[in-house]
Protein backbone atom coordinates (compact mmCIF):
# COMPACT_ATOMS: atom_id res chain seq x y z
CA UNK A 1 0.00 0.00 0.00
CA UNK A 2 1.17 3.62 -1.13
CA UNK A 3 2.28 5.55 1.57
CA UNK A 4 0.38 8.82 1.96
CA UNK A 5 2.16 11.63 1.33
CA UNK A 6 3.77 14.35 3.91
CA UNK A 7 1.96 18.07 3.74
CA UNK A 8 4.01 20.75 2.53
CA UNK A 9 4.79 21.74 6.25
CA UNK A 10 5.70 18.08 6.94
CA UNK A 11 8.34 17.87 4.17
CA UNK A 12 10.27 20.92 5.08
CA UNK A 13 10.26 19.86 8.78
CA UNK A 14 12.01 17.11 7.59
CA UNK A 15 14.53 18.76 5.25
CA UNK A 16 14.90 21.59 8.12
CA UNK A 17 15.77 18.36 10.75
CA UNK A 18 18.82 17.54 8.86
CA UNK A 19 19.96 20.64 10.72
CA UNK A 20 21.38 18.46 13.00
CA UNK A 21 23.88 16.75 10.46
CA UNK A 22 25.36 19.89 8.74
CA UNK A 23 29.04 19.82 9.10
CA UNK A 24 28.87 23.35 10.65
CA UNK A 25 28.89 21.03 14.94
CA UNK A 26 32.21 18.99 13.15
CA UNK A 27 35.05 19.37 15.43
CA UNK A 28 37.13 21.48 12.79
CA UNK A 29 34.45 24.18 12.44
CA UNK A 30 34.66 24.51 16.22
CA UNK A 31 37.83 24.65 16.73
CA UNK A 32 37.68 27.39 14.27
CA UNK A 33 35.16 29.57 15.80
CA UNK A 34 37.22 29.07 18.84
CA UNK A 35 40.15 30.62 17.41
CA UNK A 36 42.10 27.72 17.78
CA UNK A 37 43.33 26.49 14.19
CA UNK A 38 47.23 27.65 13.41
CA UNK A 39 47.81 29.26 10.18
CA UNK A 40 49.01 25.57 8.11
CA UNK A 41 45.39 24.32 8.99
CA UNK A 42 43.64 27.75 7.76
CA UNK A 43 45.60 27.11 4.78
CA UNK A 44 44.75 23.62 4.63
CA UNK A 45 41.24 24.29 4.55
CA UNK A 46 40.77 27.02 2.12
CA UNK A 47 42.62 25.02 -0.38
CA UNK A 48 40.72 22.08 0.01
CA UNK A 49 37.18 24.15 0.26
CA UNK A 50 38.29 26.12 -3.02
CA UNK A 51 38.24 22.49 -4.93
CA UNK A 52 34.68 22.46 -3.63
CA UNK A 53 33.87 25.95 -5.00
CA UNK A 54 35.50 25.50 -8.14
CA UNK A 55 33.32 22.44 -8.89
CA UNK A 56 29.73 24.46 -7.31
CA UNK A 57 28.96 25.53 -11.11
CA UNK A 58 29.52 22.20 -12.33
CA UNK A 59 26.58 20.83 -10.04
CA UNK A 60 24.65 23.43 -11.19
CA UNK A 61 25.42 22.73 -15.19
CA UNK A 62 24.43 19.43 -14.45
CA UNK A 63 21.24 20.32 -12.77
CA UNK A 64 20.76 22.64 -15.82
CA UNK A 65 21.10 19.61 -17.82
CA UNK A 66 18.70 17.35 -16.56
CA UNK A 67 16.55 20.10 -15.93
CA UNK A 68 13.37 20.52 -18.66
CA UNK A 69 11.77 23.24 -17.16
CA UNK A 70 12.98 26.56 -19.01
CA UNK A 71 11.28 28.56 -15.94
CA UNK A 72 13.61 26.92 -13.43
CA UNK A 73 16.65 27.10 -16.07
CA UNK A 74 16.32 30.97 -16.13
CA UNK A 75 16.38 31.05 -12.56
CA UNK A 76 19.07 28.61 -11.54
CA UNK A 77 21.75 29.88 -14.15
CA UNK A 78 22.22 32.40 -11.93
CA UNK A 79 23.84 30.81 -9.78
CA UNK A 80 26.54 29.70 -11.92
CA UNK A 81 26.99 33.67 -12.73
CA UNK A 82 27.68 34.26 -8.69
CA UNK A 83 30.45 31.92 -8.64
CA UNK A 84 31.81 31.86 -11.97
CA UNK A 85 30.99 35.50 -12.64
CA UNK A 86 31.05 37.73 -15.98
CA UNK A 87 34.48 38.85 -16.00
CA UNK A 88 38.19 37.92 -14.15
CA UNK A 89 37.25 40.08 -11.45
CA UNK A 90 34.20 38.85 -9.48
CA UNK A 91 32.12 35.91 -8.43
CA UNK A 92 32.53 33.17 -5.68
CA UNK A 93 35.74 32.24 -7.27
CA UNK A 94 37.50 35.06 -7.85
CA UNK A 95 36.47 35.83 -3.82
CA UNK A 96 37.69 32.22 -2.59
CA UNK A 97 40.78 32.94 -4.70
CA UNK A 98 41.20 36.61 -2.56
CA UNK A 99 40.70 34.96 0.65
CA UNK A 100 43.89 32.38 -0.54
CA UNK A 101 45.66 35.06 -1.17
CA UNK A 102 44.84 36.45 1.59
CA UNK A 103 46.24 33.73 4.29
CA UNK A 104 49.16 33.24 2.02
CA UNK A 105 48.33 30.89 -0.88
CA UNK A 106 49.17 32.06 -4.41
CA UNK A 107 46.52 31.49 -6.99
CA UNK A 108 48.56 28.53 -8.84
CA UNK A 109 48.54 27.01 -5.59
CA UNK A 110 45.06 26.61 -5.29
CA UNK A 111 44.22 26.30 -9.24
CA UNK A 112 46.61 23.47 -10.09
CA UNK A 113 45.35 21.66 -6.68
CA UNK A 114 48.21 20.30 -5.52
CA UNK A 115 46.94 20.44 -1.92
CA UNK A 116 43.69 18.95 -2.35
CA UNK A 117 43.09 15.88 -0.22
CA UNK A 118 42.28 12.32 -1.46
CA UNK A 119 38.97 12.18 0.30
CA UNK A 120 38.08 15.97 -0.65
CA UNK A 121 38.65 15.31 -4.06
CA UNK A 122 36.62 11.79 -3.75
CA UNK A 123 33.64 13.57 -1.77
CA UNK A 124 33.12 16.55 -4.33
CA UNK A 125 33.38 14.36 -7.41
CA UNK A 126 30.77 12.16 -5.64
CA UNK A 127 28.32 15.14 -5.47
CA UNK A 128 29.12 16.18 -8.87
CA UNK A 129 28.33 12.86 -10.29
CA UNK A 130 25.17 12.79 -8.39
CA UNK A 131 23.77 15.88 -9.79
CA UNK A 132 24.39 14.51 -13.08
CA UNK A 133 22.75 11.27 -12.99
CA UNK A 134 20.16 11.85 -10.56
CA UNK A 135 16.90 13.80 -11.13
CA UNK A 136 16.80 17.14 -11.21
CA UNK A 137 14.78 18.26 -8.14
CA UNK A 138 16.64 15.27 -6.09
CA UNK A 139 20.12 17.44 -6.81
CA UNK A 140 17.77 20.60 -5.93
CA UNK A 141 16.86 19.31 -3.12
CA UNK A 142 20.23 18.34 -2.05
CA UNK A 143 21.56 21.75 -2.53
CA UNK A 144 19.16 22.94 0.70
CA UNK A 145 22.37 23.06 2.65
CA UNK A 146 21.83 26.94 2.28
CA UNK A 147 19.25 26.49 4.56
CA UNK A 148 22.06 25.68 7.26
CA UNK A 149 24.66 27.94 5.74
CA UNK A 150 24.31 31.68 6.76
CA UNK A 151 24.01 30.77 10.72
CA UNK A 152 27.42 29.19 9.84
CA UNK A 153 28.86 32.06 8.27
CA UNK A 154 27.88 34.38 10.26
CA UNK A 155 29.80 32.67 13.71
CA UNK A 156 32.60 32.01 11.21
CA UNK A 157 33.15 35.72 10.11
CA UNK A 158 32.55 36.72 13.74
CA UNK A 159 35.90 34.16 14.15
CA UNK A 160 37.85 34.91 11.51
CA UNK A 161 37.58 38.38 12.22
CA UNK A 162 38.80 38.03 15.94
CA UNK A 163 40.99 35.39 16.56
CA UNK A 164 42.69 35.30 12.85
CA UNK A 165 43.45 38.84 12.60
CA UNK A 166 47.08 37.75 10.01
CA UNK A 167 44.32 37.58 7.69
CA UNK A 168 43.78 40.65 5.25
CA UNK A 169 39.91 40.97 5.81
CA UNK A 170 39.74 41.77 2.55
CA UNK A 171 39.65 38.09 1.82
CA UNK A 172 36.10 37.64 3.81
CA UNK A 173 34.21 38.88 0.68
CA UNK A 174 32.78 35.87 0.06
CA UNK A 175 31.09 34.93 3.30
CA UNK A 176 30.03 38.21 3.13
CA UNK A 177 28.34 37.82 -0.17
CA UNK A 178 26.90 34.62 0.57
CA UNK A 179 25.05 36.00 3.78
CA UNK A 180 22.66 37.94 1.05
CA UNK A 181 22.52 34.57 -1.80
CA UNK A 182 22.30 32.09 0.04
CA UNK A 183 18.75 32.65 1.56
CA UNK A 184 17.26 33.63 -1.82
CA UNK A 185 18.43 30.59 -3.36
CA UNK A 186 17.69 28.26 -0.65
CA UNK A 187 14.23 29.93 -0.08
CA UNK A 188 13.49 29.14 -4.30
CA UNK A 189 15.54 25.30 -4.16
CA UNK A 190 12.83 25.08 -1.23
CA UNK A 191 9.77 26.52 -3.13
CA UNK A 192 10.84 24.06 -6.14
CA UNK A 193 11.16 20.52 -3.68
CA UNK A 194 7.84 21.46 -1.88
CA UNK A 195 5.62 22.08 -5.53
CA UNK A 196 7.30 19.43 -7.20
CA UNK A 197 7.70 16.27 -4.82
CA UNK A 198 3.80 15.84 -3.79
CA UNK A 199 4.07 12.17 -3.70
CA UNK A 200 5.86 9.98 -0.40
CA UNK A 201 8.09 8.44 -2.57
CA UNK A 202 10.01 11.67 -4.38
CA UNK A 203 9.48 13.68 -0.61
CA UNK A 204 11.41 10.81 0.57
CA UNK A 205 14.17 11.07 -2.11
CA UNK A 206 14.81 14.22 -1.42
CA UNK A 207 15.03 14.27 2.24
CA UNK A 208 17.49 11.27 1.77
CA UNK A 209 19.42 13.63 -1.33
CA UNK A 210 19.48 16.18 1.73
CA UNK A 211 21.64 14.23 4.05
CA UNK A 212 23.95 12.54 1.50
CA UNK A 213 24.70 15.79 0.71
CA UNK A 214 25.29 17.01 4.96
CA UNK A 215 26.40 13.88 4.92
CA UNK A 216 29.32 14.69 1.69
CA UNK A 217 30.15 17.89 3.94
CA UNK A 218 31.16 16.16 6.88
CA UNK A 219 33.35 13.84 5.15
CA UNK A 220 34.95 16.43 3.16
CA UNK A 221 35.44 18.26 6.49
CA UNK A 222 36.78 14.59 8.54
CA UNK A 223 39.27 14.47 5.44
CA UNK A 224 40.50 18.19 5.66
CA UNK A 225 40.56 17.56 9.51
CA UNK A 226 42.85 14.73 9.27
CA UNK A 227 45.46 16.17 6.67
CA UNK A 228 48.67 15.74 5.61
CA UNK A 229 51.80 17.08 5.59
CA UNK A 230 51.83 18.43 1.90
CA UNK A 231 51.29 22.06 3.14
CA UNK A 232 54.30 21.44 4.82
CA UNK A 233 55.23 23.80 8.17
CA UNK A 234 54.40 27.27 6.56
CA UNK A 235 53.85 29.11 9.70
CA UNK A 236 56.61 31.66 8.92
CA UNK A 237 53.83 33.17 6.24
CA UNK A 238 51.96 35.10 8.54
Amino acid sequence: MEQKPWSEAELEDRLRSQHQAYHHLHPFHARMNNGELTPTEIRRWVANRFYYQKNIPLKDAAILSNCPDLAVRREWIGRIIDHDGRSANEGGIEAWLQLGQAVGLSQEELLDERYVLPGVRFAVDAYVNFCRTKPWIESVAASLTELFGPDAIKVRLVALEKYYQWIDQAGFEYFRNRLKQAPRDARYALDLVLQHCKTRETQERAVAALAFKCDLLWSQLEAIDRGDNRLGDKETRR
